[in-house]
């Protein structure tokens, strides 16, 4: 790149969801106040949209089905994110998402579960998509072009890559977050952020997998709690989820897991350490539990504890041990189960003593899954942390410390749950930065 200085109206660093969002909107916007602008975008890697290019395990979980309402509800648990979210969403909501897609011909289907994906399967077709739209708004566009410095001098912010220097009216922070750095998001945006007197919430893990000091047994590696409760406790402290949690050959992952593990690591960061466990009945009580577990006994005294276990239902409904469409109590589990209740292999219900019933009824309610060792970082699908919220104006996204400076997407410090709540934020953020940036 030749050493060279180029003005634009609106200057967007940035070329994920939000980045491509907002160059987009600022075009739509500058048209419907009939006004003439340049917008011009950077982005650090070889080409646009190289994490939605691998979301999703390369089929990209667009949005998520529902009203702006249920999306807040659902995908943000903290009330400061889902309040500060709630103009974007409703400004910028999944269904123009999925209008503005299908007008470039990507077409979507809703999973049982709410999630949206492209039709075709491909999450490259949402970047093609996005892509298109970009040429169509006379975006300029500048690839493998990282920022290395972004000043304030006079009305213009003054950029400088390698080999060349922008100016702008008017710039747009969509640098994303810091998980999944091998896409380019190394946090480059939160140290201009930083530089121009915003302050940053130290960055963490979110929708991250959770490894324990001691690994899971090689036997349960690969095996699925479907429903479960997931909890972890430190110093009296307990967060806890409910769905389906995976046993890794390092330790946690699946949807409890991950959507847990944001709570786990600052429990982690303030204590020091968390304990995990396993809830194998979420829907009752230990009072509950233990009388349905008596019940059974009167009625079954011949079985063996072990045969019941085995055909137990995992996360049955209140009010008894009916099969739901959760299965039942995996198999590799039971032993693990009878070892740490201290149980013989052919007690029956008759013959267990009520110290060893108490003991077993504990372990249905807390499964002890160890220690937590670490919630990576850099294997997070999004990272919490980030610019402080109070700082940036939920209305139209702009900087409340520096006039003309725009901040969304990953870049600030909300982290929703998985099921396309992100992408959907970040598509919002970046539609809401664009559309006030005049």
């Amino acid at each position: 790149m030749n050493d060279t200085m180029q003005h634009s109206t609106i200057l967007v660093i940035g070329a994920g969801a939000a980045g491509m969002a907002a160059a987009i909107a600022a075009r739509r916007a500058a048209g419907s106040l009939g006004r003439s602008c340049s917008i011009t975008l950077l982005e650090r890697n070889e080409r646009a949209g190289t994490k939605i290019r691998i979301s999703g395990g390369g089929k990209c979980n667009v949005t998520h089905q529902g009203t702006p309402s249920e999306l807040l509800e659902k995908g943000f648990l903290r009330l400061n994110e889902r309040r500060f979210l709630r103009n974007a969403l409703y400004g910028f909501s999944n269904s123009d998402l999925l209008d503005l897609l299908r007008s470039r011909g990507v077409e979507t289907v809703e999973r049982v579960d709410g999630k949206l994906f492209p039709l075709s399967g491909d999450a490259s077709s949402v970047v093609v998509a996005f892509e298109a739209l970009l040429r169509a708004s006379s975006v300029q566009q500048h690839f493998s072009c990282r920022v290395r410095s972004v000043e304030r001098k006079g009305d213009l912010f003054h950029v400088t890559t390698q080999g060349a220097s922008f100016t702008a009216d008017v710039l747009i922070l969509a640098t994303g977050g810091v998980s999944y750095s091998r896409t380019g998001t190394t946090g480059d945006g939160l140290a201009i952020a930083r530089s121009f007197g915003h302050s940053i919430k130290e960055s963490s893990a979110a929708l991250a997998p959770v490894y324990t000091v001691k690994a899971p047994s090689a036997s349960l590696s690969g095996l699925s709690l479907r429903s479960a409760g997931f909890a972890a406790v430190a110093s009296g402290c307990r967060v806890e989820r409910q769905g389906d949690i995976l046993f890794t050959h390092r330790g946690f992952s699946g949807p409890a897991a991950l959507s847990l593990s944001r709570d786990i690591a600052e429990l982690c960061t303030q204590f020091g350490s968390a304990l995990l466990y396993a809830d194998l009945f979420p829907q009752h009580g230990v009072a509950e539990l233990e009388e349905q577990l008596l019940r059974h006994a009167r009625k079954n005294g011949a079985q063996m504890v072990r045969k019941f276990l085995q055909s137990c239902p995992i996360a049955p409904l209140r009010g008894g041990f009916a099969l739901t469409a959760c299965g039942t109590i995996p198999t590799a589990l039971v032993p693990f189960l009878m070892r740490e209740a201290a149980l013989e292999p052919e007690v029956t219900w008759s013959t267990l003593a009520k110290e060893k019933r108490q003991s077993l009824l504990a372990l249905l309610k807390g499964f002890p899954l160890g220690g937590v060792r670490e919630v990576p970082l850099d294997q997070g699908e999004i990272s919490a942390g980030g610019v402080m919220l109070s700082e940036v104006n939920p209305k139209s996204m702009e900087s409340r410390i520096v006039p003309k400076l725009f901040l969304c997407g990953e870049l600030l410090d909300y982290a929703g749950e998985i099921g396309g709540f992100n992408l959907q934020a970040a598509f919002s953020t970046g539609w809401m930065a664009g559309s006030h940036a005049f």
